[in-house]
């Protein structure tokens, strides 16, 4: 019986200049597979797995893994190298030349892949962050070795090479804190009562769910404008991506009592004076 299974597994398939592929190497390779496959998913489960006492971060551990992830990867394509009796170090040390020119003629490629692996290992840039790129609000879903995917406000999927993230100047509004402090400009005729004004600002933004640490809600007379007293509106919200849907409610609220208070939005206003020629 032994001898028969050992026949089986010498069976040769095929065979290429000097290496031959015999039952035995595709079985080798497929449990290399199977067993990279199992250890992935065991140190994912362990990874994401939610602790009682200990709090972890999601983006951290999201980055933790995808770096893991590689490394083992590529080990088994060492072993599945090894086991149809390549050697590695010889493959590499004879392809050489041809890594040069693959590097020149791939060059973006590879900037995009160790870009990656800088924001992975960095971790400057996790998942759920809200990023501006390009004047464009993104909320980060994934970081991969070459490329990110992000949510724009339009509930649309963008697919951002990841050289531009770390070469271009990226605002990342959640790196440091989850709330971040908005302004909403609001202009209103000269001769207004400024105190009511200013209450009445404030009071329109304390009205609303969203805003966060009510105490630090500031109505500010920033400047004396061409056609009104200039006013400005801060507040700290946690709502970064949806912060336009925010901002709308402050104002519809505004508006409102503006209206009951009877302070009025000027109209820009431009006076011309025609000099008479004698």
């Amino acid at each position: 019986m032994f001898a028969s299974i050992n026949k089986i597994l010498k069976y040769q398939l095929f065979s290429i200049d000097n290496y031959k592929i015999t039952v035995f190497t595709l079985l080798s390779i497929l449990l290399i597979y199977i067993l990279t496959k199992i250890c992935l998913f065991l140190i994912k489960k362990t990874l994401f797995r939610k602790h009682k006492f200990v709090k972890t971060d999601e983006g951290n551990t999201y980055a933790l893994f995808q770096i893991i992830k590689y490394v083992v990867w590529i080990m088994s394509i060492g072993l599945m190298l090894e086991a149809i009796h390549i050697k590695v170090t010889v493959l590499i040390a004879g392809s050489a030349a041809l890594l040069v020119g693959v590097g020149l003629g791939l060059q973006q490629t590879f900037n995009d892949m160790i870009s990656g692996i800088i924001l992975l290992s960095e971790r400057s840039i996790k998942i759920n962050d809200i990023l501006e790129i390009d004047g464009d609000i993104i909320k980060i879903q994934s970081i991969g070795l070459r490329t990110s995917k992000g949510l724009d406000r339009d509930e649309i999927s963008i697919i951002i090479p990841n050289s531009l993230i770390t070469t271009n100047k990226v605002i990342n509004w959640s790196h440091q804190s989850k709330k971040t402090r908005f302004r909403i400009p609001v202009g209103v005729a000269y001769g207004s009562d400024v105190d009511l004004i200013l209450k009445t600002l404030e009071e329109s933004a304390f009205e609303h769910p969203d805003i966060y640490e009510r105490q630090s809600i500031e109505a500010r007379l920033v400047n004396f404008g061409a056609s009104s007293l200039d006013f400005e509106l801060l507040f700290f919200s946690k709502n970064i991506f949806r912060i336009g849907k925010v901002k709308s409610d402050i104002r519809l609220i505004i508006n409102k009592k503006f209206i009951e208070n009877n302070i009025i939005i000027p109209f820009n206003q431009l006076d011309v004076h025609f000099k008479k020629e004698i």
